[in-house]
């Protein structure tokens, strides 16, 4: 197999797309999309993973005692599912090609997995201020209005899972902010990136990038948008978290982060405290925000139902008040 996967681990709205377009516009390196194929296959091993026409929790429970005919057991089943990945790489990559670039955000869910499955991948971890995160799911996924609780796994599972899974592994990981690769405070941040991935840097793949095919649904259109790498995206959140409610609810989510995480991604939890308090003020969406933050915690005990029946995510606006 002469395929050398790379996988980009980043939280949803961190400029992975960028990041991709990039490494992708240097000589030998390939890349879709995004892929999302370990998802269902690494998932066919955990309880509780999915929800499917099929009762999942019994698939796992067929497929342990399906494991456990083979010599080696559920290893066998990873070793043979790990060359099927890498097969369907070479296939997507076509000849020529020595590097294959996966980058699926929601592999948050699965990174602990990806990294003990792939030993001699390239593994990047991606990180943004969170601040950046939080403003960019409200403006692009939201359409600019705030809904407390939709979109709240890249932030209450994704940032979590990230931060443990590099701290796991730093040792074969290259962790970078995107402040620095976009910013150019830190010359070196590309040049380095390309020396842990084995591949030779070329500059012009800082201005090629937007010409990478990135064919499929998926992905973030804006990021060949630009014509050039630059740091106007790294201040935008300041408009989007301007009124009160939502300043508010950036201070709970970073000190619910946590000095100790923020750390782990480059950042310091009183600067990026700072940050939003000295951002310019603005009353702009108040009123309907509030009022869906008081929808939000009026439906939070029928959430709380749901959860304890094995449905969703923790209770966001709870946990956020108690911040």
């Amino acid at each position: 197999m002469s395929i050398q996967p790379i996988f980009i681990f980043s939280s949803p709205r961190a400029g992975s797309t960028l990041l991709q377009r990039v490494i992708s516009a240097h000589a030998g390196v390939a890349s879709a999309s995004e892929p999302w194929v370990l998802l269902p296959q690494l998932n066919a091993l955990r309880r509780g993973a999915t929800r499917s026409d099929y009762p999942h929790d019994m698939a796992v429970s067929a497929l342990a005692d399906f494991c456990r005919t083979m010599p080696g057991g559920v290893a066998d089943y990873r070793r043979e599912l790990r060359e099927f990945v890498l097969r369907l790489y070479e296939r997507s990559a076509g000849p020529g090609a020595s590097f294959f670039v996966d980058k699926t955000p929601p592999y948050y869910l699965i990174a602990e997995e990806i990294l003990d499955l792939f030993p001699d991948a390239r593994f990047v971890f991606l990180w943004r201020s969170p601040l950046s995160i939080m403003a960019s799911i409200i403006d692009t996924w939201q359409e600019g209005r705030w809904h407390p609780t939709r979109y709240s796994d890249a932030l209450f599972v994704g940032l979590p899972r990230l931060t443990s899974a590099y701290q796991s592994h730093a040792d074969t990981s290259f962790a970078v902010r995107y402040e620095d690769l976009v910013a150019g405070g830190t010359p070196d941040a590309w040049p380095a990136l390309m020396r842990y991935l084995g591949i030779p840097f070329e500059p012009q793949a800082l201005e090629r990038f937007r010409e990478v095919p990135l064919n499929g649904r998926m992905g973030d259109r804006s990021s060949a948008a630009y014509p050039a790498l630059t740091a106007e995206p790294t201040a935008k959140w300041q408009r989007t978290l301007a009124n009160p409610l939502r300043k508010e609810w950036g201070r709970r989510y970073l000190r619910w982060l946590g000095a100790d995480r923020l750390a782990v991604m480059g950042y310091e939890l009183e600067k990026l405290l700072g940050e939003l308090d000295a951002a310019p003020r603005s009353s702009r969406g108040l009123g309907t925000d509030t009022v869906r933050l008081c929808e939000a915690l009026a439906l939070e005990p029928v959430r709380a139902l749901a959860r304890r029946a094995g449905v969703g995510r923790a209770g966001v606006p709870l946990t956020l008040l108690r911040a």
